[in-house]
């Protein structure tokens, strides 16, 4: 079995271990308004997960370029509010369509056809074609040192409104197979859900 001191590692030598073994990925696709409140900014992001159900938080690393922050934690950390999207089978082709690098000014949710819906308790709308959105407000933000300057944007958001298909929707469950979630591999490699299989949790 090799062993790696990521500290003789460089970044990308390290996030290619990282994103080659930490999968399946979960993928957030996060709408956020720009600070004059003109654009709607999209993007996707695959450093996400659960924080707690109890309030419902959620987290999201926003990493930077070159110590640069990217739009959709500029946007967060200006507005205090934002939208994360389940990326599914029927949307990934179009949110992927929006990881393409454009200036501020301009709206990858416009570039990939994806239609805006408004939200109930938020001024961020989402879009349409997700089967399920969540409305979120800023908890908490840390910056994240990185080699030389800032590595990241660690992002806490509280859920304030869940949107959920229909179908998807029995008695508080939320059918797997219905919902299609796409989860991030390495490279360009994506996954479906697969074989479902049960384990008892002891007592």
């Amino acid at each position: 079995m090799l062993s790696i001191d990521p500290s003789n590692n460089t970044e990308r030598e390290n996030y290619k271990l990282l994103i080659g073994s930490i999968v399946p990925r979960p993928i957030a696709f996060v709408t956020s308004l720009s600070e004059d409140g003109c654009i709607l900014n999209g993007a996707p992001f695959s450093y996400f997960n659960i924080v707690s159900s109890n309030p419902p938080m959620i987290s999201l690393s926003i990493q930077r370029s070159g110590g640069k922050q990217k739009d959709t934690a500029r946007n967060i950390l200006a507005n205090k509010e934002f939208v994360v999207h389940i990326v599914d089978e029927q949307n990934v082709e179009k949110v992927n369509k929006t990881a393409a690098s454009l200036p501020p000014s301009q709206s990858e949710v416009q570039l990939a056809g994806l239609t805006p819906i408004e939200s109930v308790n938020i001024s961020v709308p989402g879009v349409k074609e997700a089967k399920i959105r969540m409305e979120c407000v800023l908890e908490q933000s840390l910056e994240l040192s990185g080699v030389e300057s800032v590595g990241s944007d660690l992002i806490i958001g509280r859920i304030v409104q869940f949107h959920i298909e229909k179908e998807l929707y029995d008695d508080g469950r939320i059918d797997p197979r219905g919902l299609a979630a796409v989860s991030r591999l390495a490279g360009a490699n994506y996954a479906k859900i697969g074989e479902i299989f049960e384990i008892e949790r002891p007592e």
